[in-house]
Protein backbone atom coordinates (compact mmCIF):
# COMPACT_ATOMS: atom_id res chain seq x y z
CA UNK A 1 0.00 0.00 0.00
CA UNK A 2 3.05 2.22 1.13
CA UNK A 3 4.39 1.58 -2.76
CA UNK A 4 0.65 2.19 -4.16
CA UNK A 5 0.42 5.32 -2.65
CA UNK A 6 3.78 6.91 -3.19
CA UNK A 7 3.57 5.69 -6.99
CA UNK A 8 0.23 7.73 -7.44
CA UNK A 9 2.08 10.64 -5.84
CA UNK A 10 4.91 10.40 -8.39
CA UNK A 11 2.97 9.34 -11.34
CA UNK A 12 0.70 12.59 -10.37
CA UNK A 13 4.07 14.50 -10.15
CA UNK A 14 4.93 13.24 -13.32
CA UNK A 15 1.99 14.51 -15.59
CA UNK A 16 1.52 18.06 -13.78
CA UNK A 17 5.49 18.55 -14.67
CA UNK A 18 4.17 18.52 -18.46
CA UNK A 19 4.83 21.56 -20.43
CA UNK A 20 1.01 23.39 -21.29
CA UNK A 21 1.57 24.47 -24.67
CA UNK A 22 4.05 25.27 -26.92
CA UNK A 23 4.64 28.54 -25.91
CA UNK A 24 6.42 27.18 -22.55
CA UNK A 25 8.74 24.70 -24.61
CA UNK A 26 10.06 27.39 -26.55
CA UNK A 27 10.55 29.41 -23.45
CA UNK A 28 11.94 26.67 -22.20
CA UNK A 29 13.98 26.11 -25.15
CA UNK A 30 15.27 29.58 -25.19
CA UNK A 31 16.25 29.58 -21.78
CA UNK A 32 18.35 26.86 -21.98
CA UNK A 33 20.03 28.01 -25.10
CA UNK A 34 21.29 31.59 -22.98
CA UNK A 35 18.58 33.65 -25.82
CA UNK A 36 21.20 33.15 -28.30
CA UNK A 37 18.66 32.56 -30.81
CA UNK A 38 17.23 36.61 -29.55
CA UNK A 39 20.91 37.76 -29.58
CA UNK A 40 21.27 36.84 -33.01
CA UNK A 41 18.19 38.17 -34.23
CA UNK A 42 19.00 41.67 -32.90
CA UNK A 43 22.34 41.57 -34.13
CA UNK A 44 21.11 40.93 -37.72
CA UNK A 45 18.61 43.91 -37.56
CA UNK A 46 21.35 46.42 -36.48
CA UNK A 47 23.60 45.46 -39.14
CA UNK A 48 20.62 45.58 -41.66
CA UNK A 49 20.34 42.15 -42.83
CA UNK A 50 19.63 41.58 -46.53
CA UNK A 51 16.98 39.44 -48.21
CA UNK A 52 18.44 35.89 -48.06
CA UNK A 53 19.54 36.58 -44.25
CA UNK A 54 15.85 37.73 -43.51
CA UNK A 55 15.04 34.32 -45.19
CA UNK A 56 17.55 32.45 -43.27
CA UNK A 57 16.22 33.95 -39.96
CA UNK A 58 12.78 33.10 -41.10
CA UNK A 59 13.79 29.03 -42.06
CA UNK A 60 15.27 29.27 -38.71
CA UNK A 61 12.51 29.72 -36.97
CA UNK A 62 10.42 27.81 -38.81
CA UNK A 63 12.88 25.28 -37.89
CA UNK A 64 12.65 26.29 -33.96
CA UNK A 65 8.71 26.14 -34.38
CA UNK A 66 8.36 22.97 -35.80
CA UNK A 67 11.39 21.65 -32.85
CA UNK A 68 9.38 22.89 -30.32
CA UNK A 69 6.12 21.37 -31.20
CA UNK A 70 7.62 18.26 -31.73
CA UNK A 71 9.09 18.59 -28.17
CA UNK A 72 6.32 19.06 -26.78
CA UNK A 73 4.72 16.14 -27.99
CA UNK A 74 7.44 13.90 -26.63
CA UNK A 75 7.27 15.80 -23.41
CA UNK A 76 3.55 14.89 -22.88
CA UNK A 77 3.78 11.47 -23.86
CA UNK A 78 6.50 10.83 -21.12
CA UNK A 79 4.63 10.53 -18.83
CA UNK A 80 1.85 8.30 -20.64
CA UNK A 81 5.24 5.99 -21.64
CA UNK A 82 6.47 5.61 -18.68
CA UNK A 83 3.20 4.22 -17.06
CA UNK A 84 2.61 2.05 -20.26
CA UNK A 85 6.20 0.33 -20.12
CA UNK A 86 5.20 -0.22 -16.02
CA UNK A 87 1.98 -1.72 -17.17
CA UNK A 88 3.50 -4.09 -19.94
CA UNK A 89 6.09 -5.29 -17.36
CA UNK A 90 3.96 -6.27 -14.53
CA UNK A 91 1.29 -7.87 -16.72
CA UNK A 92 3.85 -10.01 -18.67
CA UNK A 93 5.61 -10.94 -15.80
CA UNK A 94 2.75 -12.33 -14.54
CA UNK A 95 1.87 -14.05 -17.97
CA UNK A 96 5.74 -15.57 -18.28
CA UNK A 97 5.19 -16.91 -14.79
CA UNK A 98 1.54 -18.74 -15.83
CA UNK A 99 3.17 -19.74 -19.37
CA UNK A 100 5.78 -21.70 -17.13
CA UNK A 101 3.11 -22.78 -14.88
CA UNK A 102 1.35 -24.56 -17.82
CA UNK A 103 4.24 -26.02 -19.59
CA UNK A 104 4.99 -27.90 -15.85
CA UNK A 105 1.50 -29.12 -16.46
CA UNK A 106 1.95 -30.30 -19.85
CA UNK A 107 5.14 -31.96 -19.33
CA UNK A 108 3.64 -33.44 -16.20
CA UNK A 109 7.42 -32.65 -14.49
CA UNK A 110 7.69 -34.00 -11.23
CA UNK A 111 9.64 -31.59 -9.53
CA UNK A 112 7.61 -28.11 -9.81
CA UNK A 113 4.00 -28.65 -7.77
CA UNK A 114 5.32 -27.93 -4.84
CA UNK A 115 6.09 -24.05 -6.52
CA UNK A 116 2.27 -24.36 -7.76
CA UNK A 117 1.14 -21.89 -5.43
CA UNK A 118 3.96 -19.06 -6.24
CA UNK A 119 3.00 -19.49 -9.92
CA UNK A 120 -0.69 -19.43 -9.23
CA UNK A 121 -0.42 -16.24 -7.30
CA UNK A 122 2.07 -14.55 -9.42
CA UNK A 123 -0.48 -15.07 -12.52
CA UNK A 124 -3.62 -14.07 -10.44
CA UNK A 125 -2.41 -10.37 -11.43
CA UNK A 126 -3.09 -11.25 -15.24
CA UNK A 127 -6.64 -10.55 -14.36
CA UNK A 128 -6.24 -6.79 -13.35
CA UNK A 129 -3.55 -6.18 -15.29
CA UNK A 130 -5.01 -7.24 -18.31
CA UNK A 131 -7.75 -4.41 -17.35
CA UNK A 132 -5.44 -1.66 -16.43
CA UNK A 133 -3.78 -2.27 -19.74
CA UNK A 134 -6.72 -2.36 -21.97
CA UNK A 135 -7.72 0.72 -20.18
CA UNK A 136 -4.87 2.44 -20.70
CA UNK A 137 -5.40 1.11 -25.15
CA UNK A 138 -8.77 2.79 -25.13
CA UNK A 139 -7.70 6.15 -23.45
CA UNK A 140 -4.79 5.79 -26.05
CA UNK A 141 -7.66 5.43 -28.65
CA UNK A 142 -9.47 8.67 -27.71
CA UNK A 143 -6.48 10.71 -28.15
CA UNK A 144 -5.27 11.62 -25.06
CA UNK A 145 -1.97 10.53 -25.49
CA UNK A 146 0.45 10.44 -28.80
CA UNK A 147 1.84 6.95 -28.24
CA UNK A 148 0.53 5.53 -31.16
CA UNK A 149 1.06 7.92 -34.23
CA UNK A 150 -0.86 5.43 -36.79
CA UNK A 151 -3.82 6.81 -34.59
CA UNK A 152 -3.78 10.23 -35.69
CA UNK A 153 -5.51 11.05 -39.00
CA UNK A 154 -3.72 13.83 -39.32
CA UNK A 155 -0.41 11.77 -39.71
CA UNK A 156 -2.30 8.81 -41.62
CA UNK A 157 -3.30 11.21 -44.34
CA UNK A 158 0.16 11.89 -45.21
CA UNK A 159 1.72 8.72 -44.87
CA UNK A 160 1.98 6.13 -47.31
CA UNK A 161 3.71 3.27 -45.23
CA UNK A 162 1.03 4.15 -42.60
CA UNK A 163 -2.19 3.88 -44.77
CA UNK A 164 -0.95 0.33 -46.67
CA UNK A 165 -1.15 -0.91 -42.98
CA UNK A 166 -4.28 0.40 -41.80
CA UNK A 167 -6.26 -2.37 -42.74
CA UNK A 168 -4.58 -4.18 -40.10
CA UNK A 169 -3.63 -0.61 -37.70
CA UNK A 170 -7.01 0.67 -37.53
CA UNK A 171 -8.44 1.83 -33.47
CA UNK A 172 -11.80 -0.64 -33.62
CA UNK A 173 -9.69 -3.65 -34.67
CA UNK A 174 -7.37 -3.09 -32.55
CA UNK A 175 -9.48 -2.67 -29.75
CA UNK A 176 -11.35 -5.88 -30.33
CA UNK A 177 -7.35 -7.92 -31.08
CA UNK A 178 -6.52 -7.00 -27.56
CA UNK A 179 -9.68 -7.55 -25.90
CA UNK A 180 -9.17 -11.15 -27.54
CA UNK A 181 -5.87 -11.47 -26.46
CA UNK A 182 -6.92 -10.53 -22.54
CA UNK A 183 -9.93 -12.09 -22.46
CA UNK A 184 -8.30 -15.58 -23.47
CA UNK A 185 -5.29 -14.86 -20.95
CA UNK A 186 -7.93 -14.26 -18.28
CA UNK A 187 -9.82 -17.16 -19.00
CA UNK A 188 -7.37 -19.71 -19.42
CA UNK A 189 -5.77 -18.41 -16.34
CA UNK A 190 -8.98 -18.98 -14.43
CA UNK A 191 -10.22 -22.26 -15.99
CA UNK A 192 -6.47 -23.71 -14.69
CA UNK A 193 -6.35 -22.74 -11.80
CA UNK A 194 -9.78 -22.92 -10.34
CA UNK A 195 -9.00 -26.63 -11.23
CA UNK A 196 -5.66 -27.21 -9.76
CA UNK A 197 -7.07 -25.77 -6.62
CA UNK A 198 -10.24 -27.79 -6.40
CA UNK A 199 -7.69 -30.71 -5.64
CA UNK A 200 -7.43 -29.38 -2.56
CA UNK A 201 -10.18 -31.22 -1.29
CA UNK A 202 -9.97 -34.03 -2.67
CA UNK A 203 -7.36 -36.00 -5.89
CA UNK A 204 -9.88 -35.87 -8.75
CA UNK A 205 -8.30 -37.15 -12.04
CA UNK A 206 -10.50 -35.96 -14.20
CA UNK A 207 -9.37 -32.03 -13.38
CA UNK A 208 -5.59 -33.52 -13.70
CA UNK A 209 -6.43 -34.22 -17.06
CA UNK A 210 -8.78 -31.64 -18.22
CA UNK A 211 -5.55 -29.30 -16.73
CA UNK A 212 -3.18 -30.84 -19.71
CA UNK A 213 -5.43 -30.53 -22.13
CA UNK A 214 -6.54 -27.39 -21.27
CA UNK A 215 -2.80 -26.13 -21.15
CA UNK A 216 -2.28 -27.29 -24.45
CA UNK A 217 -5.02 -24.92 -25.52
CA UNK A 218 -3.42 -22.08 -23.97
CA UNK A 219 0.01 -22.61 -25.31
CA UNK A 220 -1.10 -22.86 -28.77
CA UNK A 221 -3.50 -19.87 -28.08
CA UNK A 222 -0.58 -18.33 -25.99
CA UNK A 223 1.71 -18.71 -29.16
CA UNK A 224 -0.27 -16.61 -31.43
CA UNK A 225 -1.96 -13.86 -29.51
CA UNK A 226 1.78 -12.99 -27.89
CA UNK A 227 3.09 -12.33 -30.95
CA UNK A 228 0.45 -10.29 -32.24
CA UNK A 229 0.40 -8.36 -28.74
CA UNK A 230 4.02 -7.43 -29.09
CA UNK A 231 3.01 -6.43 -33.17
CA UNK A 232 0.15 -4.21 -31.75
CA UNK A 233 1.40 -3.15 -28.14
CA UNK A 234 5.31 -2.56 -28.63
CA UNK A 235 6.36 -2.53 -32.52
CA UNK A 236 3.37 -0.33 -33.96
CA UNK A 237 5.20 2.32 -31.95
CA UNK A 238 7.83 2.80 -34.29
CA UNK A 239 5.23 2.23 -37.16
CA UNK A 240 7.59 2.28 -40.18
CA UNK A 241 9.68 -0.52 -38.90
CA UNK A 242 8.83 -4.49 -38.23
CA UNK A 243 10.94 -7.41 -37.54
CA UNK A 244 10.25 -10.59 -37.80
CA UNK A 245 11.90 -11.65 -34.33
CA UNK A 246 9.76 -9.14 -32.20
CA UNK A 247 7.30 -12.25 -30.54
CA UNK A 248 10.33 -13.78 -29.85
CA UNK A 249 12.16 -11.34 -28.50
CA UNK A 250 9.23 -10.09 -26.11
CA UNK A 251 8.34 -13.74 -24.77
CA UNK A 252 12.19 -14.35 -24.07
CA UNK A 253 12.16 -11.08 -22.20
CA UNK A 254 8.70 -11.81 -20.48
CA UNK A 255 9.36 -15.51 -19.76
CA UNK A 256 12.63 -15.23 -17.81
CA UNK A 257 11.28 -12.22 -16.25
CA UNK A 258 8.71 -14.36 -14.62
CA UNK A 259 10.53 -17.31 -13.69
CA UNK A 260 12.99 -14.69 -11.98
CA UNK A 261 9.85 -13.28 -9.95
CA UNK A 262 8.96 -16.78 -9.34
CA UNK A 263 12.42 -17.47 -8.03
CA UNK A 264 12.34 -14.32 -5.87
CA UNK A 265 9.39 -15.02 -4.10
CA UNK A 266 10.20 -18.64 -3.26
CA UNK A 267 13.47 -17.80 -2.01
CA UNK A 268 11.56 -14.85 0.24
CA UNK A 269 9.21 -17.09 1.47
CA UNK A 270 11.60 -19.74 2.76
CA UNK A 271 13.50 -17.09 4.14
CA UNK A 272 10.17 -15.99 6.30
CA UNK A 273 9.46 -19.82 7.54
CA UNK A 274 7.35 -21.12 4.52
CA UNK A 275 7.44 -23.27 1.66
CA UNK A 276 9.76 -25.52 3.96
CA UNK A 277 9.42 -28.45 1.81
CA UNK A 278 11.20 -26.26 -1.14
CA UNK A 279 14.65 -27.42 -1.32
CA UNK A 280 17.99 -26.40 -2.90
CA UNK A 281 17.11 -28.99 -5.52
CA UNK A 282 14.07 -26.50 -6.81
CA UNK A 283 15.50 -23.14 -6.81
CA UNK A 284 18.88 -24.76 -8.80
CA UNK A 285 16.59 -25.85 -11.20
CA UNK A 286 14.99 -22.22 -11.01
CA UNK A 287 17.90 -20.70 -11.46
CA UNK A 288 18.84 -22.84 -14.19
CA UNK A 289 15.75 -21.76 -16.20
CA UNK A 290 16.50 -18.18 -15.40
CA UNK A 291 20.51 -18.38 -16.73
CA UNK A 292 19.18 -20.54 -19.81
CA UNK A 293 16.68 -17.85 -20.89
CA UNK A 294 18.98 -14.94 -20.26
CA UNK A 295 21.16 -17.24 -23.14
CA UNK A 296 17.90 -17.91 -25.43
CA UNK A 297 17.38 -13.59 -24.76
CA UNK A 298 21.00 -12.75 -25.67
CA UNK A 299 20.83 -14.98 -28.94
CA UNK A 300 17.49 -12.97 -29.98
CA UNK A 301 18.74 -9.97 -29.32
CA UNK A 302 22.08 -10.32 -31.30
CA UNK A 303 19.88 -12.06 -34.20
CA UNK A 304 17.69 -8.91 -34.36
CA UNK A 305 20.56 -6.43 -34.12
CA UNK A 306 23.34 -8.40 -36.32
CA UNK A 307 20.99 -8.68 -39.38
CA UNK A 308 19.90 -5.65 -39.22
CA UNK A 309 23.34 -3.26 -38.70
CA UNK A 310 25.08 -5.83 -41.55
CA UNK A 311 21.86 -5.15 -44.34
CA UNK A 312 22.60 -1.29 -43.19
CA UNK A 313 19.07 -0.50 -44.72
CA UNK A 314 17.93 2.62 -43.70
CA UNK A 315 14.46 2.36 -42.95
CA UNK A 316 15.48 -0.79 -40.46
CA UNK A 317 18.68 0.77 -39.11
CA UNK A 318 16.86 3.81 -37.84
CA UNK A 319 15.64 1.84 -35.01
CA UNK A 320 19.00 0.80 -33.66
CA UNK A 321 20.80 4.17 -34.64
CA UNK A 322 18.36 6.35 -32.64
CA UNK A 323 18.52 3.64 -29.88
CA UNK A 324 22.42 3.98 -29.67
CA UNK A 325 22.52 7.81 -29.91
CA UNK A 326 20.26 8.75 -27.58
CA UNK A 327 19.95 5.91 -25.64
CA UNK A 328 23.55 4.03 -25.20
CA UNK A 329 23.69 3.88 -21.91
CA UNK A 330 20.65 1.98 -21.38
CA UNK A 331 21.08 0.24 -24.74
CA UNK A 332 24.43 -0.94 -23.32
CA UNK A 333 23.25 -1.20 -19.83
CA UNK A 334 20.49 -3.91 -21.24
CA UNK A 335 23.04 -6.28 -22.80
CA UNK A 336 25.40 -6.28 -19.60
CA UNK A 337 22.46 -6.62 -17.30
CA UNK A 338 20.70 -9.14 -19.39
CA UNK A 339 23.54 -11.32 -20.33
CA UNK A 340 26.79 -10.33 -18.75
CA UNK A 341 25.80 -10.21 -15.15
CA UNK A 342 23.44 -13.38 -15.44
CA UNK A 343 26.71 -15.15 -17.25
CA UNK A 344 28.93 -14.91 -14.90
CA UNK A 345 26.87 -15.25 -11.48
CA UNK A 346 24.89 -17.80 -12.58
CA UNK A 347 27.35 -20.16 -14.55
CA UNK A 348 28.57 -22.14 -11.55
CA UNK A 349 26.28 -24.72 -10.35
CA UNK A 350 26.99 -24.49 -6.53
CA UNK A 351 26.09 -20.50 -6.95
CA UNK A 352 22.73 -21.86 -8.23
CA UNK A 353 22.22 -23.18 -4.83
CA UNK A 354 22.57 -20.26 -2.50
CA UNK A 355 19.87 -18.32 -2.13
CA UNK A 356 21.46 -14.70 -1.80
CA UNK A 357 23.16 -14.97 -5.05
CA UNK A 358 19.92 -16.68 -7.00
CA UNK A 359 18.37 -13.23 -5.10
CA UNK A 360 21.59 -10.88 -6.41
CA UNK A 361 20.90 -12.08 -10.12
CA UNK A 362 17.44 -12.24 -9.87
CA UNK A 363 16.59 -8.58 -8.95
CA UNK A 364 19.56 -7.64 -11.47
CA UNK A 365 17.79 -10.02 -14.30
CA UNK A 366 14.44 -7.93 -13.44
CA UNK A 367 16.18 -4.73 -13.42
CA UNK A 368 18.02 -5.26 -17.03
CA UNK A 369 14.32 -6.21 -18.15
CA UNK A 370 12.64 -3.46 -17.44
CA UNK A 371 15.68 -1.87 -19.39
CA UNK A 372 14.70 -3.70 -22.42
CA UNK A 373 11.20 -2.39 -21.97
CA UNK A 374 11.40 0.72 -21.89
CA UNK A 375 13.97 0.76 -25.30
CA UNK A 376 11.23 -1.18 -27.07
CA UNK A 377 8.67 1.61 -26.47
CA UNK A 378 10.02 5.21 -24.95
CA UNK A 379 12.61 6.06 -28.32
CA UNK A 380 9.36 6.00 -30.29
CA UNK A 381 7.01 7.62 -28.19
CA UNK A 382 9.68 10.75 -26.12
CA UNK A 383 12.87 10.51 -28.88
CA UNK A 384 15.46 12.20 -26.91
CA UNK A 385 13.32 13.46 -24.81
CA UNK A 386 13.90 10.36 -21.69
CA UNK A 387 14.51 11.09 -18.18
CA UNK A 388 14.70 8.61 -15.28
CA UNK A 389 12.15 10.87 -13.20
CA UNK A 390 8.87 11.24 -10.78
CA UNK A 391 6.80 9.65 -13.97
CA UNK A 392 9.05 6.44 -14.03
CA UNK A 393 10.12 5.90 -11.17
CA UNK A 394 6.37 6.30 -9.85
CA UNK A 395 4.95 4.65 -12.23
CA UNK A 396 7.17 1.32 -11.17
CA UNK A 397 6.24 1.66 -7.58
CA UNK A 398 2.43 2.33 -8.47
CA UNK A 399 2.10 -1.01 -10.65
CA UNK A 400 4.69 -2.80 -8.96
CA UNK A 401 2.70 -2.23 -5.99
CA UNK A 402 -0.34 -3.94 -7.06
CA UNK A 403 1.53 -6.72 -8.95
CA UNK A 404 2.59 -7.12 -5.19
CA UNK A 405 -0.42 -6.88 -3.15
CA UNK A 406 -2.34 -8.66 -5.79
CA UNK A 407 0.28 -11.69 -5.66
CA UNK A 408 0.51 -12.00 -1.68
CA UNK A 409 -3.16 -11.90 -1.29
CA UNK A 410 -3.08 -14.72 -3.35
CA UNK A 411 -0.61 -16.35 -1.35
CA UNK A 412 -2.44 -15.80 2.06
CA UNK A 413 -5.97 -17.21 0.95
CA UNK A 414 -4.89 -21.33 0.32
CA UNK A 415 -2.46 -23.97 1.58
CA UNK A 416 0.88 -23.43 0.21
CA UNK A 417 1.02 -26.83 -0.71
CA UNK A 418 -0.82 -28.51 -3.42
CA UNK A 419 -1.66 -32.02 -0.72
CA UNK A 420 -3.73 -33.68 -3.52
CA UNK A 421 -1.62 -32.85 -6.35
CA UNK A 422 -0.44 -36.37 -8.18
CA UNK A 423 3.54 -35.55 -8.48
CA UNK A 424 3.35 -33.77 -5.33
CA UNK A 425 5.22 -36.61 -3.06
CA UNK A 426 7.78 -36.72 -5.87
CA UNK A 427 8.22 -33.22 -6.05
CA UNK A 428 8.65 -32.91 -2.36
CA UNK A 429 11.21 -35.45 -2.38
CA UNK A 430 13.26 -34.19 -5.33
CA UNK A 431 17.12 -34.21 -4.49
CA UNK A 432 20.12 -34.67 -6.85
Amino acid sequence: MILIVLGLIGVSAGFLSTPNNVKEVKQQMEASHGGHSDGHSSAQQNDGATSKDEHQVGEHHADEKSHAEHAYTFLKNKPWSALFVSLLFFLFISLGAFVFYVIQHVSQAGWSPVLFRVMEAISKYIVPGGVLVYVFLVLSSLHLNHLFVWMDPEIVANDEVIQEKSGYLNIPFFLIRAAIYIGGWILFQRLITRNENKQDDGYDQSLYKKNITYSVLFLAFFAITESMASWDWIMSIDTHWFSTLMGWFVFASMFVSGITTIALITVHLKSIGYLQFVNNSHIHDLAKFMFGISIFWTYLWFAQFMLIWYANMPEEAVYYVTRMEDYQLLFLGSVALNFVFPLLILMNSDFKRVNWIVTFAGIIILVGHYINFYLMIMPGTVAGQWSISFAEIGALLLVGGIFLYITFNALSKKALEPVNNPLIKESKQYHY
